[in-house]
């Protein structure tokens, strides 16, 4: 649990905690960021706490700086062109943060958008905790559609030698996310996986010695039932297990959730059911949180840096959110027994309010969220 920040440190202006903003990144960044540029990044992040958009006038517009808007403006494009912000230093900043480092359940999918004639797509991997998934790195994919197996391999790759494969309890996705390569690569390296198929992919069944569509092993189910395929099949040549969930869509036509698994899937659902937070993650970026589509930003540099900054700010946030939520004021359940706010929302509202109103009521230490210790 964080402490409740002394009396004497009651002082919530925004230059104060720009100060110390800094000086908590620094710490965390070991020195491989100077002085000045921490200086900025703490000045943005604050700033989109309370403007909640990634627009870079409106960030330039309530910097803590003495400098107008214009020459804030100006400090926030030289940085975005020239300094290079490596992603294993935010990544390996928001993996010490998380209070759980074991048994992490990973999400791989992709968020994308439109600016003008520009496709804006990017390939996420995030962790699950508690009813989010944390940013932990992407991939910009300079194209439109669906990412590549060595898209993929190379993220999960990068992820494995920043942290170690031991760390990992599963992998989750999409339909997207399927083929021989792909499989075979999570198979090879003990990476357990639990991936939907569509309805209509083509499994190997051993029992039968025959190719038969996925949706033929569970067409038999009652609606509402999920069922274990009890044996071994193959799909491109990777031998994996199955298990399907017999369901009617809105229109009345039979739907199927079918998983593959590297092993027995008697948890696949459970674990699938868990996919879901990303999409919670891609909201906070977009509509819910900090507008990240609202960018003019093009250029796949510059927007990588711009989303890491994003992803630190978020993170925070979340973690705010939670704490308040578990410890101090528990978020308003509302008729409909749903929560009035997400947690990540609750925590950026907590925040947005000290920053604007220059007092934090309820006393708390909120730079210790940011803390790996």
């Amino acid at each position: 649990m964080f402490p409740r920040q002394s009396t004497k440190h009651t002082n919530t202006s925004q230059e104060y905690k720009s100060k110390d903003l800094s000086s908590m990144l620094a710490l965390n960044f070991e020195q491989k960021i100077n002085k000045a540029r921490l200086n900025l990044i703490s000045m943005m992040i604050l700033a989109l706490c309370k403007v909640r958009t990634v627009n870079y006038m409106a960030l330039a517009n309530v910097f803590d700086s003495c400098a107008n808007t214009e020459s804030s403006l100006r400090r926030i494009q030289r940085f975005m062109a020239d300094f290079d912000l490596p992603m294993k230093l935010v990544s390996s900043f928001i993996f010490g943060i998380m209070p759980e480092k074991k048994n992490l359940v990973l999400i791989l999918d992709r968020t994308n958008w439109k600016f003008g004639k520009a496709t804006i797509n990017i390939l996420m991997l995030g962790i699950c905790y508690k009813n989010i998934a944390f940013p932990i790195m992407f991939k910009m994919l300079d194209k439109r559609g669906n990412s590549d197996t060595l898209e993929r391999i190379e993220l999960i790759r990068q992820f494995v030698n920043w942290f170690g494969k031991d760390c990992i309890d599963c992998l989750l996705a999409d339909r997207e996310f399927i083929g021989h390569i792909w499989l075979d690569f999570l198979t090879q390296n003990k990476i357990k996986y639990h991936i939907r198929l569509r309805n209509n992919f083509k499994v190997f069944c051993f029992d039968k010695n025959a190719e038969k569509p996925v949706f033929w092993l569970f067409n038999k189910l009652q609606k509402g039932e999920f069922y274990h395929h009890p044996k071994i099949v193959k799909i491109n040549g990777v031998k994996c297990y199955i298990s399907g969930l017999k369901n009617y869509d809105r229109q009345g036509k039979i739907d199927f959730l079918i998983l593959v698994s590297f092993n027995k899937p008697e948890k696949s659902l459970e674990y699938y059911k868990k996919r879901w937070q990303i999409e919670t993650l891609f909201k906070a970026f977009k509509s819910s949180g900090f507008n990240i589509e609202s960018t003019h930003v093009t250029d796949q540099k510059r927007l990588e840096k711009l989303f890491m900054i994003v992803m630190i700010a978020l993170v925070w946030c979340y973690k705010i959110g939670d704490y308040v939520d578990e410890n101090i004021k528990p978020i308003k359940i509302k008729k409909h027994q749903r929560k009035a706010y997400s947690v990540f929302k609750y925590g950026l509202n907590f925040l947005n309010n000290i920053l604007s109103n220059h007092f934090n009521k309820l006393n708390i230490n909120i730079l210790n969220f940011l803390s790996c210790t």
